[in-house]
């Protein structure tokens, strides 16, 4: 009986390393609020400065932030509608009232 050759991939004896879920998805995850269902995205920081719609101050350029939009928007997926919040900003925007566009 022949034997099977060992795969190189990945050593033997060598544990298995678990699946980074961040780098697999690019950051992104979904999160339902009271405020409906959101694709929310960490950014490290971007070249250019946006208007934060939670406190519609200044997101300053290279400051790590919040890219979100909804999924449960009625003109499709959201991905226009796309917003450039704070960190602190998105997470208290449900104690927060409405906020403009």
């Amino acid at each position: 009986m022949p034997r099977s050759r060992r795969s190189s991939r990945r050593p033997y004896g060598t544990g298995h390393v678990p699946l980074d879920l961040d780098r697999v998805t690019g950051g992104r995850r979904s999160e339902s609020g009271p405020d409906g269902e959101w694709v929310v995205q960490r950014v490290a920081g971007s070249d250019r400065e946006y208007r934060c719609p939670g406190c519609f101050q200044t997101v300053a350029a290279g400051t790590a932030h919040v890219v979100a939009w909804r999924t449960d928007s009625w003109r499709g997926d959201g991905l226009d509608e796309r917003r450039h919040w704070h960190t602190a900003c998105w997470q208290a925007r449900t104690r927060r009232g409405p906020t403009r566009r």
